[in-house]
């Protein structure tokens, strides 16, 4: 069997006709219409007034930061399971990152925790949707009700995910989305920003173009950044867009053959994150927990699959954890147990049921041997 990598981009829209219209018209740097058309796009697929083109994900959290006034003395709270862009974001402004615990079941960060950090600190919370699993957002927004802090969308990983009816990223006060190449759909690089907040968007908008006034060119009103979204990638990124139901038609594909035949041949040696509805869930990556029945690590076991020519990845190391932001004082069991035994398989629409069988065939053997 050829190498099977974790994750592939698929191209079979628009992409390249609308690329190469940049390359011909010239159009290649922050102005031309794919910009502003993915924006209105993207804000209509997530029902948000608003929809913000950036330069990539990181720099979306980056900029809301700056645009909610985040800064020293403030708290922002994330869960500690993450990708380590939702901390640095907050970091970068000064402000603390603190971390909670997630659920068991969904891994997604556990609202009862949110709550019980909140303190005269908190300026913000971070619910990251993991792995494209939607969080509990009506447990969530009722805090954010409760107790006057706005909620931030970590939707990076989340294009198209339901929360009772409405997407991810567009619930909270404010969202934002990756276009990492790995991503449900892609840009290359690329973030997205989207908010009903008229302020808001006024302010991110002004910020991320060097604060420069839309009226008075050379004229900057405040300090801003460069943060702005290529037209070439708005270009691809509008292709993908186009096609989005059909990535997410296909991950779900791929997750549901992962079900079926974990069902049969790993049933309790694995477990997966529980989906209560099947729109939660886009599986930007389908992933596993390794039970008390496996006798082998986790590193052993990845090691195994690397030996079988299959790619796979660790679930995301807890941030409490890790060099850059260790509080050797913080234990958060349930993220530290699902780090130490998770483990993310190929996941993309390339995919077919052969792939599939060899992936759990092999991990099966590994795991039972």
């Amino acid at each position: 069997m050829e190498r099977i990598s974790i994750a592939e981009p698929v191209f079979n829209g628009n992409e390249k006709k609308y690329l190469m219209e940049c390359i011909d018209t010239g159009w290649v740097s922050a102005n031309g219409r794919f910009v502003n058309e993915f924006q209105e796009k993207f804000a209509e697929y997530c029902g948000s007034k608003y929809a913000i083109a950036c330069a990539n994900g990181t720099v979306t959290l980056m900029l809301i930061m700056k645009a909610l006034n985040i800064g020293p003395g403030d708290e922002v709270i994330m869960p500690t399971l993450t990708y380590v862009a939702t901390a640095n974001a907050v970091a970068s402004c000064g402000a603390k990152p603190v971390f909670v615990d997630s659920d068991p079941d969904t891994w997604n960060v556990d609202p009862n925790a949110i709550e019980a950090a909140i303190n005269h600190h908190t300026k913000a919370i971070i619910p990251v949707h993991l792995y494209g699993l939607a969080c509990d957002m009506t447990a969530i927004m009722d805090i954010s009700i409760r107790y006057g802090i706005p909620v931030i969308e970590d939707a990076a990983e989340a294009h198209g995910a339901m929360w009772d009816g409405q997407k991810v990223g567009g619930i909270g006060k404010i969202g934002s989305f990756s276009f990492f190449g790995n991503k449900i759909i892609t840009s290359g690089e690329g973030g997205m920003i989207v908010t009903n907040d008229d302020d808001l968007y006024r302010r991110m908008n002004l910020m991320k173009a060097q604060g420069m006034d839309s009226k008075k060119r050379y004229w900057h009103v405040i300090r801003g950044y460069n943060f702005r979204m290529t037209n070439m990638q708005a270009a691809v990124g509008l292709g993908q867009l186009e096609n989005i139901d059909w990535h997410i038609a296909q991950r779900r594909r791929v997750a549901d053959t992962y079900k079926k035949l974990f069902a049969e041949k790993l049933d309790g040696y694995v477990t997966i994150q529980k989906v209560d509805n099947p729109e939660n869930h886009v599986y930007w990556m389908n992933s596993i927990i390794l039970t008390d029945k496996v006798k082998k690590t986790r590193d052993e076991v990845m090691a195994a699959m690397e030996e079988a020519n299959i790619e796979m990845r660790p679930l995301f190391y807890p941030m409490h954890v890790m060099p850059v932001y260790r509080d050797t004082k913080l234990h958060l069991p349930v993220a530290e147990h699902l780090s130490e035994r998770g483990i993310n398989l190929p996941s993309h629409s390339k995919l077919d049921e052969e792939k599939i069988g060899y992936i759990v065939d092999s991990l099966a053997n590994i795991i039972k041997g």
